[in-house]
């Protein structure tokens, strides 16, 4: 079988990258070193080019399910074992700087034409790429095609002169002076600003939120704060906190607590109230409630620490406070249940009683790289499906995420099967299958911090 020419491209490719590392560098000048290491800077900046033709072809001839995944990121996460912040930012840099085509099958020049040109020929590298692509994004929605295609290629000159942090403040300058006296921002603009988002939990174990309210939603936090973040109002300090009614003068004056840390505790006290009505109904099987993995060790010395549902780690002190409130789910290994576990072909859904153990058993979708924490889980039969007589046993189940549940039911090509040691094993199909692992510690990542030695132990032990 004739090589196509991309086959002996790629081998040429190869073949001179072999060629380059058997050389010898030791003999060379301090200037022809330069010349071989711009060379290199030269082809790293455009080999980007031929991965985002590449993966639009590759979009453009199958689909995520042909090949056995759930979406094009996880397949890049899957196939070349880069983390999902990688392979989205591969995805959306295609997505503007790749070849693309009309319905019609018409090509159509990529959507930063000016960039993946600049790209393509090696005159800007990877941070110029991201620089632009911020500044792009950052445009106001009224701003016109060739307005914004005049931008692009200014940023690409710049760019192709100056350093990544030079560009980023001639673009903040630009956008800055971008026709301060354009329309009002309407309720399109804000739909597509809002959001709110968490990120990872600090060493400290506090979160950081930021993000941008609509006014509908600063409008309802308003009377809420106005109420419950009031001074002397839920006072965590306070032997007994008022959290209805009002409060008293001594609990007003003896409050020292700043603005912005009565609004943290009004927060608590609102969604410890959510929690404790009843009105949030089920997710996934149980009451919406606040679930916590921990030992009896632990909650016997005051030391330690619980994980949620959601993955969040918890100092045992606070895991005891909140175990005080009710309509809470703590799970505490040691026979610390009396619950039927195994229901055998009982029933095809898992009892309440397992999908706690199994939230702090896994910890979240047990399918290597996923993220998705157990909340956000449902119950798989991973030894053996219901469908070809599988039991409903606590040792028979995992959790797994509704999308990656899917890819076993729908006969994408993935298995699942119970390990010697408890843990669910995803065999991938053969199209994404490297060798990578079988098993997810993104949830229990204790786990890879035992000795080699260190069997795993009985999953019911707790961590």
């Amino acid at each position: 079988m004739l090589a196509t020419p991309v086959q002996v491209a790629m081998a040429a490719l190869r073949s001179a990258h072999d060629s380059l590392a058997a050389c010898d560098l030791d003999m060379l000048t301090h200037r022809e070193l330069l010349d071989v290491l711009d060379g290199l800077e030269q082809l790293s900046c455009q080999l980007p080019a031929q991965w985002h033709r590449g993966l639009a072809r590759l979009q453009a001839e199958t689909t995520p399910k042909e090949l056995g995944a759930k979406n094009w990121k996880d397949v890049l996460t899957i196939r070349w074992r880069i983390s999902a912040t990688d392979a989205h930012r591969r995805l959306a840099e295609a997505a503007e700087l790749g070849p693309r085509r009309a319905l019609t099958g018409q090509p159509l020049a990529p959507v930063l034409a000016a960039t993946a040109a600049a790209q393509a020929r090696g005159l800007i590298n990877g941070e110029h790429v991201d620089k632009i692509r911020d500044a792009m994004g950052r445009l106001p929605g009224w701003v016109d095609a060739p307005t914004r295609e005049q931008i692009e290629t200014d940023l690409v000159r710049i760019a192709a002169g100056v350093g990544p942090t030079e560009l980023k403040k001639a673009a903040d300058m630009m956008l800055f002076l971008l026709d301060q006296d354009g329309p009002e921002p309407d309720d399109t603009e804000r739909q597509r600003k809002r959001g709110l988002t968490a990120g990872p939990q600090g060493r400290d174990g506090m979160v950081a939120i930021k993000g941008d309210l609509t006014p509908e939603a600063w409008a309802v936090l308003e009377p809420i704060f106005a109420k419950w973040a009031a001074p002397g109002m839920c006072n965590p300090d306070d032997e007994n906190p008022c959290i209805s009614g009002t409060p008293s003068q001594e609990q007003i004056d003896t409050d020292q607590r700043s603005l912005a840390q009565r609004q943290h505790d009004a927060l608590i006290a609102v969604g410890r109230h959510a929690l404790e009505s009843g009105v949030l109904g089920q997710h996934n099987g149980l009451p919406t409630s606040i679930i916590i993995r921990t030992t009896l060790q632990d909650l016997e010395s005051r030391a330690g620490i619980g994980v949620t549902g959601g993955g969040t780690i918890i100092p045992i002190t606070d895991v005891i406070r909140i175990a005080a409130h009710a309509n809470h789910y703590l799970a505490v290994f040691d026979n610390a249940t009396g619950s039927a576990l195994d229901l055998f072909r009982a029933r095809r859904t898992a009892s309440p009683a397992q999908r706690i153990m199994l939230i702090a058993r896994d910890g979240g979708c047990t399918k290597p790289g996923c993220t998705v924490p157990a909340y956000g889980s449902q119950v798989h039969h991973a030894a053996c499906d219901w469908a070809d007589d599988g039991q409903t046993n606590i040792d028979d189940l995992a959790l797994a995420c509704g999308p990656d549940n899917r890819l076993v039911d729908n006969n994408a090509g993935w298995t699942t099967t119970i390990n010697e040691r408890g843990d669910a094993e995803w065999h991938p199909p053969p199209d994404l299958d490297t060798g990578q692992a079988r098993v997810n510690h993104y949830h229990r990542p204790e786990r890879l911090l035992r000795p080699p030695h260190e069997p795993d132990g009985n999953p019911e032990r707790g961590p």
